[in-house]
């Protein structure tokens, strides 16, 4: 009896790691999944802040940068 009883604890021992496992990959993978839709997003926002559209209006808005006249342009040979 004593051997059936530390094989049924083993066997109980056993399903209780298995299912402590399974939530643990459960919270991981909905973890990777956020960080993967949190990715897509900064790659979007980065597209954005790189726009030549927005980086104009900075450097005309906030920077007071105009386009050079042709006096001001130099002609490298």
């Amino acid at each position: 009896i004593g051997f059936f009883m530390g094989e049924l604890l083993f066997y109980t021992w056993c399903r209780v790691q298995c299912v402590q496992i399974k939530y643990v990959i459960s919270q991981e993978t909905q973890r990777h999944q956020h960080l993967i839709t949190l990715q897509d997003n900064l790659k979007i926002e980065l597209a954005h802040l790189k726009s030549p559209q927005r980086i104009a209006t900075i450097a005309k808005n906030r920077l007071g940068l105009t386009k050079p006249t042709p006096r001001q342009m130099v002609s490298i040979p």
